[in-house]
């Protein structure tokens, strides 16, 4: 059984970043074949500024000439995406108006700025030359140029972001909140509140993104409850009746609550 925690127990993933960055931006994940691999990729609209640019996660260890065939694949304007089944909002007060999505016969989406009768599609945004890459890979300063060269011959300005801007970032990242929740609550209720966090700027750690092979649930989870500042504890049927981790966090929550004489959780 998963969990969703804020992140408590060490650095945010790379993954989590490519989802979490630019939080103002409406986002249409999409998928793009690059020499026989497949990659996320994901176009941002941000309706304030009236410009759309992409983003993409390139995950694994991947040589120069993949990062070059990457860039070929995508010319700026004319490469058709192939729609993936994934579309994340910003925070409502981020958009500028009323927001309406259409998928039928294809993918539309509006926005009616505050105060005009007039509706702005996604398809009209400016096009950004920017590229932004999320890569696993650790590219030297000499290969980074390379690449940044070879985007300019296909109108393209890359951004590349790797382990380097993972350490960085995540210095300024504080731990909030863990959620403690039942795994047949996830898809109605912990995911949910695990995206609003995210939206809200809180560093989460989600196991869809941030959850490696490998890695000790156990210990990754006492970590957590010894350190976040609060435990958001999802009160249902199901939790009541989990004689398991829920009722192990709980009573570790509660007994860190009655040690410290602080209002640890929040049920909700």
């Amino acid at each position: 059984m998963f969990r969703i925690l804020a992140r408590c127990d060490s650095m945010a993933t790379l993954k989590e970043y490519f989802n979490t960055d630019f939080a103002n931006a409406l986002k249409i994940y999409c998928r793009h074949n690059v020499a026989g691999s497949e990659i996320d990729l994901v176009v941002l609209c941000d309706f304030s500024a009236f410009v759309a640019w992409v983003s993409c996660y390139v995950p694994g260890e991947r040589s120069l000439d993949f990062f070059i065939q990457l860039i070929q694949s995508l010319q700026h304007g004319q490469t058709a995406l192939t729609l993936g089944d994934k579309l994340l909002l910003p925070a409502a007060r981020t958009i500028p108006g009323e927001l309406t999505i259409s998928n039928q016969p294809t993918l539309g989406i509006f926005v009616r700025p505050y105060g005009t009768t007039d509706t702005i599609s996604w398809q009209q945004l400016t096009t950004s030359k920017r590229l932004v890459i999320y890569s696993e890979t650790q590219l030297s300063d000499d290969e980074i140029r390379t690449v940044k060269d070879e985007a300019r011959k296909t109108n393209h300005e890359i951004l590349f972001r790797s382990t380097r801007y993972v350490a960085e970032k995540s210095r300024l990242d504080e731990p909030l909140a863990f959620i403690s929740h039942d795994s047949r609550d996830k898809d109605e209720v912990a995911r949910k509140i695990a995206i609003k966090l995210q939206g809200l700027m809180c560093p989460v750690w989600y196991d869809e993104f941030s959850l490696q092979v490998g890695d000790n649930l156990r210990e990754s989870i006492e970590r957590g409850l010894k350190r976040c500042k609060r435990c958001i504890l999802v009160l249902s049927p199901n939790f009541l009746s989990n004689n398991g981790w829920t009722r192990k966090e709980f009573d570790s929550i509660f007994t860190r609550e009655v040690l410290e004489q602080k209002q640890l959780v929040l049920p909700v």
